[in-house]
């Protein structure tokens, strides 16, 4: 979970300079430099597109797919690029423009998601993120939800409170603890008062208290991981279940494309003859230890495609939640390379 629920964290995902005036948390503002590339002859072309990296990591932020991500970046540069140059000229701050623009395609798309999701066969989990060196995209010319920074701010656990959010809540929440906006920058994306978006981000930083587990050590978590894959593959029963929080629960999304649980698996009992299942059903798959959104997970391959995903809430040293990603539209970054490859 990330340290933000009192106030913005240390550092902001993304990267491209902001326009915008920044009334909080400027000092730690941090920029990234321009990615290496031909010289652009049109200094305002330039600036225009460096916002690119920007506006995909708030996208993927405030929707939780990259394919919605990059449609909606896509429209934002469609709309300013419908206007005439006498009115982007107008536009005392493109940065600016763009992101509002982006925040409220958002907004439409929040509200649009949530009666798909509630049509959605089985529970619908954000989609998972590798990390930048294990990433297929990560070579040059590659999809550029490459760029999304992986930070706090995208563990899955976040993620997932983030879903249970109103689209206000969450843009308001990701715009100004995340972002670093100020109230009076998130009203006039929002249509609100500076107060009522205030109280926004407020609600917000309530449920993820809520759900908040304590924190534990990187390391710790990720020798929890390591633990439970041996342990799953050697079908060590005792070890799996003193690796399990009582409460444990999985949940599998598979999207409707793929065999999977259509309900959350809850309790250490029930877990375990799933995990139990799917090891007899598959016996053939590769467990591999890998960073999912910032975090210690573990990949499935057959024949070297991946076949699944899992994220973990660990606390202490008991595993708390695992997220199994199967939907193959959502395993995107994670197979692009196997298919350059072939």
């Amino acid at each position: 979970m990330p340290a933000s629920q009192s106030g913005a964290p240390s550092r902001r995902p993304g990267e491209g300079s902001r326009t915008s005036s920044r009334t909080e948390g400027a000092d730690d503002t941090v920029t990234t430099p321009s990615e290496p590339g031909t010289a652009q002859p049109d200094p305002s072309l330039s600036a225009i597109m460096s916002e690119r990296r920007q506006l995909i990591n708030l996208a993927y932020r405030l929707l939780g797919t990259l394919a919605d991500a990059e449609d909606v970046v896509q429209e934002t540069y469609a709309r300013w690029y419908a206007m005439s140059q006498e009115q982007q000229d107008a536009i005392k701050s493109p940065g600016a423009w763009l992101t509002t623009v982006a925040s409220r395609i958002c907004l439409d798309v929040l509200g649009s998601a949530r009666a798909r999701r509630e049509r959605y066969v089985g529970e619908w989990i954000p989609e998972p993120l590798p990390d930048h060196t294990e990433w297929a995209g990560a070579r040059p010319g590659a999809d550029p939800a490459d760029r999304v920074t992986l930070d706090e701010s995208v563990n899955m656990a976040f993620l997932v409170v983030l879903e249970s959010m109103t689209p206000a809540e969450r843009v308001a929440f990701i715009l100004h603890d995340v972002f670093r906006y100020a109230f009076g920058e998130v009203a006039e994306i929002l249509g609100r008062s500076p107060a009522a978006c205030r109280q926004l981000a407020t609600s917000a930083r309530r449920r993820i208290r809520a759900a908040q587990a304590p924190a534990t050590p990187a390391a710790q978590r990720a020798d929890v991981v390591r633990s439970f894959k041996q342990a799953w593959e050697t079908k060590d029963i005792q070890a799996l279940i003193g690796l399990l929080d009582p409460d444990a629960t999985v949940i599998a999304d598979g999207g409707g494309l793929v065999s999977t649980a259509l309900r959350p698996v809850e309790g250490t009992e029930q877990i375990l003859r799933y995990a139990m299942t799917i090891g007899g059903l598959a016996p053939d798959l590769t467990i591999l230890e890998r960073t999912v959104n910032g975090q210690p997970g573990l990949v499935a391959q057959r024949n070297g495609v991946t076949e699944a995903v899992m994220a973990f809430d660990i606390a202490g040293d008991r595993i708390k939640h695992i997220w199994v990603v199967r939907n193959p539209d959502k395993l995107r970054p994670w197979t692009a390379e196997q298919q350059h490859q072939d």
